[in-house]
């Protein structure tokens, strides 16, 4: 029920129940007992009550109604049960043989009104009350985006810091362990992670036959990725290690991430790779650059990708500026 007209009975809603319940009831007793079924407090009616005993004459039943209400409504919260009470009893009401007969058709009215006010009524508390649900809704779920992207912003710049101070570290093979971390953590960040680096272990006792740095999944295609930091371009022959991994496996995809760069005899052999299979090159410093601009890097690898199948071209730079 409408809290609202509850807790304070609107103008309306006042006249209505003035109007119905001395007609509901055939004498100025049964009104007292209606409101003392109703809980109302008996020092709310006891002068009335009194009134009543002595002088009965001098009081309609549509006074005591009134005066009820009033008193009631005044009191605000500490007689809201009350109030409550006397909507739900006459709402319900159903019996209308213990009426006047001339009052019947009216009584049966005015209840029906009042049904249909306080329905409308909770109609539209109830319509205020959804609208506020989703608004509440649209704004937990816009306050959880602007959490996620603040995640999501120190994550980054959390990658960035850490790639940027591998170009001081001095050791190789910390260098390598690290790259390969906080490119895994770049990958991940853009939920294209499937797999951190694995190695493959012989069956005949020759230890460790293959390393992969990760792999990702990319539109429904999973790519072998291997990283570089080497001070001298890839040649031919360290790209096509990275070459044979990929094509025995079947329907596996290749990328390569060189700090250095590479040789243009691996770009070509390369080129001739891509009518077996789709192979990309990067360089680390476009992996930089993605970061600084703040780039989305699914679409940078797509970029690469389209040029690999369309253009046989396995090291397009799609953030280097365009030659005029």
């Amino acid at each position: 029920m409408n809290e609202q007209m509850v807790h304070h009975y609107p103008p309306e809603l006042m006249a209505l129940l003035v109007d119905a319940i001395p007609r509901l009831l055939k004498s100025k007793k049964d009104l007292l007992v209606f409101f003392k079924g109703a809980g109302v407090p008996p020092a709310t009616y006891a002068d009335i009550e009194q009134t009543v005993r002595t002088a009965r004459e001098s009081i309609t039943k549509y006074e005591i109604v009134r005066q009820i209400l009033t008193r009631l409504n005044d009191r605000g919260d500490r007689t809201l049960a009350q109030r409550r009470e006397i909507i739900k009893r006459v709402t319900q009401w159903d019996d209308f043989t213990g009426c006047y007969d001339n009052d019947r058709m009216q009584a049966k009215g005015y209840v029906a009104e009042i049904q249909r006010l306080v329905n409308v009524k909770d109609s539209f508390t109830r319509m205020n009350q959804e609208r506020e649900r989703e608004r509440q809704e649209r704004i937990a779920k816009r306050d959880a985006e602007i959490e996620q992207q603040r995640r999501v912003r120190t994550e980054r710049d959390a990658i960035k810091r850490d790639l940027y101070s591998l170009f001081s570290e001095s050791n190789a093979r910390e260098r390598g362990r690290r790259l390969e971390d906080v490119l895994n953590r770049l990958f991940k960040s853009y939920g294209v992670l499937i797999r951190e680096a694995f190695r493959r272990v012989g069956t005949a006792g020759e230890g460790v036959v293959e390393q992969i740095d990760g792999v990702i999944e990319l539109d429904g295609h999973v790519y072998l990725v291997e990283m570089k930091w080497w001070t001298e371009p890839l040649g031919v022959g360290d790209v096509s290690q990275h070459l044979v991994r990929t094509f025995t496996r079947s329907g596996a995809r290749g990328m390569l991430v060189s700090h250095s760069g590479y040789t243009e005899p691996a770009l070509a052999t390369c080129r001739t790779a891509l009518a077996k299979g789709v192979f990309v090159l990067a360089k680390l410093e476009e992996l930089v650059h993605l970061l600084e601009r703040e780039r989305d890097l699914p679409d940078f690898l797509r970029e690469k990708v389209r040029a690999a199948i369309v253009d046989r071209d396995p090291l397009v730079e799609p953030l280097r500026p365009r030659t005029p």
